[in-house]
């Protein structure tokens, strides 16, 4: 299905306040929650302990004194800091301009930083960005505000896309997600929040035994900072509909191929390998320890973010299990 030639006719502003109406009205009540809200997971201060959680909690947060004086193993639990850095690395290279529904992969990667910036505002809070494109990694200083975010969804609508008035890349510098990674974590001196927005079919290996190229870095990032991983999708990249003969592009380097969709095993085969190197992609994400949230440019983007904020706030407050042979 093509873009909606209503919304590709807007203005970059037109389509900002479009995006600014659709996240407050339909994450009202999301917005004044705490941070952790989003996403849960460490802070700074300390807030006692409880019965560790297999396979929940990590080891390095065991409260060994607690766990000596009680016999049961706990964990340490802590506070979010009441002043949240959020740190966004998002993709906009070639294969983000890339939809077949309302919106593109880059609107959509838009619409998730709006999300993101509204529901981490608040008092002392600040938001910065790298922005992963064609020509080099561009670097957005974190500061707080409802101008700044607006500012960074204004520059992002409105960035070049490949081909269109280019501006020069800087000589040697690598733009792939790895090292979109590397200037996060050399950027991000204080613990906060990592939201990388992105396809993340850069670095996928062709053997799914092996690590994704991005894979080392953005676990890396969670040793100091929370990770969420937000993967943007469009509805074509996972099946082919039966058109006839298409022509098929290939956005980072330009290589196409003809295919003929009416043949139904070409089809399957298609969705089967989509399937796995979407299997491939979660797996590696789960390796990293990263969060994840898959929004799709033909679904309900708003609607998706909601129920992982609420999946995730009650995950934060669900209760440990009672272990086993104790009292219920």
């Amino acid at each position: 299905m093509p873009a909606d030639p209503v919304l590709t006719e807007l203005t970059p502003d037109q389509r900002l306040r479009r995006l600014e109406l659709t996240v407050t009205r339909r994450l009202d009540g999301l917005l004044h929650g705490e941070h952790r809200g989003l996403l849960p997971g460490p802070g700074s201060e300390p807030a006692g302990s409880r019965e560790y959680r297999p396979g929940e909690d990590e080891v390095r947060r065991m409260d060994w004194a607690v766990t000596a004086r009680t016999t049961v193993p706990h964990v340490r639990e802590v506070d979010a800091d009441r002043e949240l850095t959020t740190w966004l690395l998002v993709d906009a290279s070639p294969s983000m301009e890339y939809g077949t529904a309302e919106l593109d992969k880059r609107e959509l990667a838009v619409a998730a930083v709006a999300a993101i910036g509204f529901l981490t505002a608040g008092s002392g809070n600040r938001l910065g960005a790298q922005v992963l494109t064609p020509y080099g990694l561009h670097r957005v200083p974190a500061r707080g505000g409802r101008s700044h975010l607006v500012g960074l969804m204004r520059g992002l609508l409105a960035a070049p896309r490949q081909g269109v008035n280019p501006p020069a890349r800087p000589p040697g510098e690598e733009v792939d997600l790895a090292a979109g990674l590397a200037a996060v974590h050399r950027t991000a001196n204080r613990r906060g929040l990592v939201v990388v927005i992105s396809d993340f079919l850069d670095g996928l290996p062709d053997d799914p035994r092996s690590p994704a190229d991005w894979e080392r870095p953005l676990r890396r990032l969670g040793v100091r900072h929370q990770v969420l991983a937000v993967e943007v999708v469009d509805p074509r990249e996972l099946e082919l509909p039966d058109v006839g003969l298409i022509t098929l592009t290939d956005p980072e380097t330009g290589a196409r191929r003809e295919v003929w969709t009416g043949d139904p095993g070409l089809r399957k085969r298609y969705a089967a390998a989509a399937a796995a190197q979407r299997d491939q992609l979660r797996q590696a994400l789960r390796r990293a320890g990263a969060a994840h949230l898959a929004l799709r440019t033909d679904r309900d983007w708003a609607t998706d973010i909601v129920r992982h904020v609420h999946a995730q706030r009650r995950l934060a407050l669900a209760p440990a299990a009672p272990r086993r042979g104790g009292v219920a």
